[in-house]
């Protein structure tokens, strides 16, 4: 039988409910989404405890761009912000930073600050993390393979060689282990095109607390629970 995992290494986060959380309390929606940020920090700053390694983030889909443009100039504003006032921090915690996504949307100065956050934490260790910034996973897959075929066709990989571990290797993830947990907040129970390929087999928490109210405690009692899972991989318990 499939031994019980004691915590999960790589735990993906969809961190939906800022807009209603504000708006609950007769915010703007951006009011929520500064709440989001500092909520962040409290769960990177938890992860090492409980033994995760990778958190996975999703700060901005390829299906945001569809918000009013208010709400999506607040979030590169408040998204160049964060990366200002936290790089220091991350980098004297030991925090490596990552960003997935399709970076040619994006607004340069921002691109810049990515650039060299990735770059100060690259030797960083004690945690990874990943920020999904204009990503969508079927985007992803779709450039991915578009990759993939440049190199096929220039004969440099041979189509027979072609599998599911090749096409991985295209990924924005390619360097990451997949999720164990994906956990999304605020009652919502759909995946959002978020980590499509990676979650495959990964375990689901669907949690009905908004994002901002979402403590360091309540993350903790749900890595907990995913001890307590038998995860068979398409195996059966004998």
């Amino acid at each position: 039988m499939p031994e019980r995992q004691s915590g999960p290494r790589h735990v993906a986060c969809i961190m939906d409910g800022n807009g209603r959380w504000a708006q609950a309390r007769g915010r703007p929606r951006l009011f929520g989404h500064q709440a989001g940020a500092r909520r962040v920090r409290e769960i990177v700053a938890a992860c090492p405890d409980l033994g995760v390694e990778y958190l996975t983030i999703f700060a901005f889909s390829t299906e945001n761009w569809k918000r009013t443009q208010t709400e999506v100039a607040g979030l590169m504003r408040l998204f160049r912000r964060y990366i200002e006032s936290e790089a220091r921090d991350l980098h004297a915690d030991n925090v490596r930073v990552r960003f997935i996504g399709d970076r040619v949307r994006l607004d340069p100065k921002l691109v810049k600050l990515m650039d060299k956050l990735e770059l100060l934490t690259s030797r960083n260790d004690r945690l990874h993390l990943t920020i999904a910034l204009n990503y969508g996973s079927r985007d992803e897959i779709g450039r991915a393979t578009r990759r993939l075929a440049a190199e096929v066709a220039a004969g440099r990989i041979a189509p027979a060689d072609v599998d599911e571990t090749t096409l991985a290797g295209f990924l924005d993830t390619h360097v990451l282990p997949d999720p164990d947990l994906v956990i999304r907040t605020s009652g919502e129970a759909r995946i959002s095109n978020f980590l499509l390929w990676q979650s495959a087999y990964a375990e689901y928490e669907f949690i009905d607390t908004l994002w901002p109210d979402f403590t360091a405690d309540l993350f903790a009692e749900t890595v907990s629970r995913y001890g307590a899972r038998d995860r068979r991989f398409g195996t059966v318990t004998a």
